[in-house]
């Protein structure tokens, strides 16, 4: 979502770059740019304003204009300061010692709540924790039924509502379930309106009273913009929040209300939603989320995503096999299957230094959800017996492969292709020693082209 902000803070930042020294004026012309660009991604104006004035305070000093690098000194003020704009820590769920830990996610209707409850539980249960949801929710038209769904499916207890149960009983008689059920942790869904009305406020007031809230979490839709932050502001002002969960932060949104959210309400993001999957949810890291947006990258969490999907040692063993040359093509489809759930490709690759500027440059080489799903296809058409050998893989067959998986035999033949290409470079990874050995390693990879692997 920050795609459109991370081009123009990089453009406005390429001003200091590479220059011996810079003026007063020299800054002050490269923050406009910034401040322009802030603007432009819906940050709050009184935000922006202020952080272009932070930034400036700490670059027109002697020590960054006199400095050797002043463009690298004024990027990493910029980099400091978008740090501390995010929050400057991460906040986690504070965990109480004498379970159970009270959580309740509070918001408007339709900014996903009750996803958010399930994916937070989730996210609880991987740090070591036992979570419970409570469907309290009675408003929306089978929320309950799909709280309960999800729970289910991800096999969390679910406290759902018997008969005509008010929700501050259901709150009061879940803290008591949960002990029941071994969980230390429970987590409350409650009901949201199209808008913040005074009765939603008072239902909200009294669950807060009937129960010992430890931490009250608002969630929003970061494809809101500014209302988003009006929302935290009406939410903090009425009943007190404690954090905020963004959702939707892998749409196309500017961005602003995940730049203005901790300045304007004084409260921390504490989670943000990146997918539909339950899995979907990340702790908020306000350092990381400035290196992202400044194109710097964000290799720890990428690092993070790969150890909750890749059995490590089954990875290893792959790459043993890869640097002796012995992958298959059903190999290769699991490749295909774990790349996928690291998240859409465009975002994987805007996680590594330099990333976007490789997408803008690569253009249509870079494989797309459409080309990766296509080589699914080829490699699903294939039988068991063509996967193991690809070498079989012939005139005939290549054209019964192309039309199962509703391809060209161009397609077929481009994947053969390259998987093979692949299979050489990783052979001689593996196996070539010496300077001799290194470079013609290298030679193969600047010669091998990702088109060749069907994509494009």
């Amino acid at each position: 979502m920050f795609d459109s902000l991370t081009d123009r803070l990089s453009a406005a930042l390429k001003r200091f770059s590479g220059r011996g020294r810079l003026s007063k004026e020299d800054v002050e012309a490269g923050l406009r740019e910034v401040r322009v660009a802030l603007l432009e991604a819906d940050v709050n104006f009184r935000v922006a304003r202020a952080f272009v004035d932070r930034v400036r305070e700490r670059a027109v000093g002697s020590d960054v204009l006199e400095s050797l690098t002043p463009g690298q000194q004024i990027v990493k003020i910029v980099d400091e300061e978008l740090t501390a704009l995010l929050g400057g820590e991460t906040r986690r769920i504070r965990y109480q010692p004498q379970p159970p830990t009270v959580v309740m996610l509070i918001g408007l209707q339709g900014s996903g709540k009750t996803t958010t409850a399930a994916k937070l539980a989730l996210a609880i249960r991987r740090e070591g924790h036992r979570p419970a949801l409570v469907a309290a929710d009675l408003q929306r038209p089978a929320a309950v039924q799909q709280l309960e769904k999800l729970g289910h499916d991800n096999d969390i207890p679910v406290i759902a509502p018997h008969g005509r149960q008010k929700p501050t009983d259901m709150a009061k008689r879940a803290t008591g379930e949960a002990q029941k059920l071994n969980c230390d942790v429970v987590v409350i869904d409650t009901a949201g309106r199209l808008q913040i009305d005074e009765e939603l406020l008072e239902e909200l007031r009294r669950m807060r009273k009937a129960v010992a809230v430890h931490e009250s979490i608002l969630v929003v839709d970061a494809m809101t913009g500014q209302e988003a932050v009006n929302v935290g502001r009406a939410f903090e002002d009425a009943i007190g929040i404690d954090g905020v969960v963004i959702t939707k932060l892998d749409g196309d949104a500017r961005g602003g209300a995940a730049l203005s959210m901790r300045e304007t309400i004084g409260k921390p993001i504490m989670y943000c939603g990146v997918g539909e999957k339950v899995s979907d949810l990340e702790p908020f890291a306000p350092d990381r989320m400035a290196s992202r947006i400044l194109g710097m990258g964000d290799v720890l969490t990428l690092i993070e995503r790969a150890q909750g999907t890749v059995d490590q040692k089954h990875a290893e063993e792959m790459v043993e096999r890869s640097f002796a040359g012995r992958l298959t093509l059903e190999d290769f489809l699991e490749q295909l299957r774990q790349m996928r759930n690291l998240g859409p490709l465009e975002g994987v690759l805007g996680m590594m230094p330099g990333g976007r500027k490789l997408m803008q440059q690569a253009g249509a080489a870079v494989p797309s959800e459409r080309d990766i799903g296509r080589m699914e296809a080829i490699v699903l058409s294939m039988t068991a017996q063509e996967r193991r050998h690809p070498e079989v893989i012939k005139g005939s067959r290549r054209k019964r492969i192309a039309a199962g998986s509703g391809t060209t035999i161009a397609d077929v033949n481009r994947l053969l292709k390259g998987f093979d290409q692949m299979q050489t470079v990783m052979k001689t990874i593996g196996g070539g020693k010496g300077v001799r050995g290194k470079a013609r390693m290298l030679r193969q990879l600047r010669d091998l082209d990702p088109t060749q692997l069907g994509i494009g």
